[in-house]
């Protein structure tokens, strides 16, 4: 039944929007290349993009960073309306989707993209102005209005049950796999999980063991390893939905996904034979053991040194921020093999083993003791600082064999990394709509639900909106790795805008909350938690605008 005054309110819809998108999408893209080009000029030193000089002007690239993610973000928006229409999908909420998300990203780009909470980078960073054409000053007018988010909340009151806002576009394989996992989350995952973190609890075994019967740790292995050999694709979704239930379930995948991608890329024959197969059942649960105390973004200076022995290697130094360490059964580590090196070129990945620990002795391996960092959201797997004193590492279990190859190693993780961090974000901002439109619609103020009142809509209005253009940007990168081609710039925006779009939702949904979200007890408080780490963790904010940059300029 349509709510009241719904059945009342006309569609706002802009007549022709996807020729009005498809107008001034080239209008933006030659506004980039024209700030990347200037940029270019002004960090080129000698013929050469000069390091000294990119960060004397970190601020402008940073600017160009946000300014090609929107870029790439509308362009992928127009794709996904394209790919709607032609299969007869394209109905009046993602109408609206579209025209909001186009009226808003238009505007931020002419006025100011927001880069953090006090970061504003305006055209100016970058040299630039903007006189925008007709179709581009029309979505501006006439996108974002009052009445296109009332109506769009509408629509979406009377659509709550679905897993999302709007029809995805993906195709109808994903679809069903996603809700396999939205249905695993709703009812494993979602009832509990707010009592695992108000508790500060590990995530349950039991979780863990129906993730692996469900194929989560060999998703994208492939099947002559022991996997299901699926797509990048369906690594988002499943991230995506078990996110949205509770970030550190939607996380237990990412540790042997790295795993996984570090043995498929790196890995001797004997290695991916023994290990894939293991990683995929979820026989063995793996860890990421890269960060050190004073190094953190700055892997290339890490000092953990592994020293060679007649039957292997001795390990000796400090790791820090390690997740899901303490019942881990393999740890990849990266450690300084060559002593007379000071950067990236002497370090070596390992495939560390280790006994998993329990509640009373977390870390039982000789030669390494750990302890827990208590952490305000993400903690269904716990952090970790680690040291090391002559742990040793078996002679086979140098990743690829051959010493100096660890960083290069790592790297080629990056874009799987990130494309799921993404995911991530999405199914964290999408868990943050759902909680806050809840609770616009069950508190009452003033004689009538919160969702009535303007601000609260367009509030809400703006997530999905957002979450949608994230998504969307997230599956491209997937899409390219999937299709074989180089996607660390995209996966890299996909990352960077899902990190701001999370924490945006969790924060608006908060607001939504008033008092109340400040209550331990509400989902809301631990969302907002968990959100916040999406913006640090697989690469800082700014380090992933400055990777952007540096690719952009290249």
């Amino acid at each position: 039944m349509p709510h009241d005054g719904q059945a009342m309110t006309p569609a706002p819809l802009l007549a022709d929007l996807q020729g009005l998108t498809a107008a001034a999408l080239p209008e933006v893209e030659a506004l980039f290349i024209s700030a990347r080009e200037a940029l270019r000029d002004r960090v080129t030193v000698g013929g050469k993009i000069s390091g000294a000089a990119l960060e004397e002007h970190q601020f402008a690239a940073h600017a160009l960073s946000w300014l090609a993610t929107y870029t790439e973000a509308l362009r992928q928006m127009h794709a996904w309306a394209g790919r709607l229409a032609e299969s007869g999908s394209f109905g009046e909420m993602e109408s609206l989707l579209l025209q909001i998300g186009y009226g808003e990203y238009l505007s931020q780009i002419l006025g100011g993209i927001p880069m953090s909470q006090n970061e504003i980078a305006r055209l100016a960073d970058l040299g630039q102005s903007w006189a925008p054409g007709a179709a581009a000053t029309r979505l501006m007018a006439e996108g974002n209005t009052h009445a296109a988010r009332a109506r769009l909340v509408a629509l979406m009151r009377d659509n709550h049950g679905r897993a999302t806002f709007g029809a995805t576009g993906l195709d109808e394989e994903l679809e069903m796999i996603r809700d396999q996992f939205r249905r695993f989350a709703d009812e494993q995952v979602v009832p509990f999980a707010h009592e695992w973190h108000l508790k500060d609890e590990l995530i349950p075994m039991s979780i863990i063991e129906s993730l692996a019967e469900m194929g989560v740790f060999g998703l994208t292995i492939p099947e002559e390893f022991g996997g299901f050999g699926l797509s990048k694709a369906s690594m988002v979704v499943v991230s995506e939905e078990l996110s949205r239930g509770y970030i550190g379930v939607g996380s237990l995948g990412t540790r042997s996904e790295i795993a996984a991608e570090l043995i498929l890329c790196g890995g001797t024959a004997e290695q991916k034979a023994h290990w894939l197969p293991k990683l995929a059942s979820g026989e063995i649960l793996p860890t990421a053991v890269f960060t050190e105390p004073n190094t953190g973004s700055d892997l290339g200076s890490l000092r953990t040194r592994a020293v060679k022995t007649e039957d292997g290697w001795e390990v000796t130094g400090n790791k820090t921020w390690i997740t899901h360490a303490a019942r881990t059964h393999v740890m990849t580590l990266l450690a300084r093999t060559d002593p007379a090196t000071t950067d990236y070129r002497g370090l070596s990945m390992f495939l560390a083993e280790k006994t998993p620990g329990t509640d009373e002795a977390p870390f039982p391996t000789p030669g390494m003791t750990g302890g827990e960092i208590e952490v305000l959201g993400y903690r269904g797997m716990k952090e970790y600082e680690l040291a090391f004193d002559g742990f040793k590492v078996k002679a086979d279990n140098l990743l690829g064999g051959v010493e100096g190859q660890g960083f290069k190693q790592l790297m080629q993780t990056f874009e799987s990394a990130r494309i799921q961090t993404g995911a991530r974000a999405i199914g964290v901002a999408q868990s943050a709509l759902e909680s806050g439109m809840r609770y616009a619609e069950e508190r009452k103020q003033f004689g009538k639900p919160l969702i009535e009142f303007p601000r609260i809509a367009s509030k809400l209005a703006l997530m999905a909106v957002e979450i949608m253009v994230a998504r969307q940007l997230t599956y491209f990168s997937a899409w390219q790795k999937d299709h074989d081609k180089r996607c660390d710039l995209e996966a890299g925006m996909a990352k960077l805008l899902g990190a701001r779009v999370a924490w945006a939702c969790a924060d608006n949904a908060l607001q939504i909350h008033g008092g109340n979200g400040f209550a331990l007890e509400y989902q809301i408080s631990r969302i907002l938690c968990d959100a916040r780490i999406l913006n640090i963790f697989e690469g800082a904010a700014e380090i992933q605008a400055q990777v952007i940059a540096r690719r952009l300029l290249d």
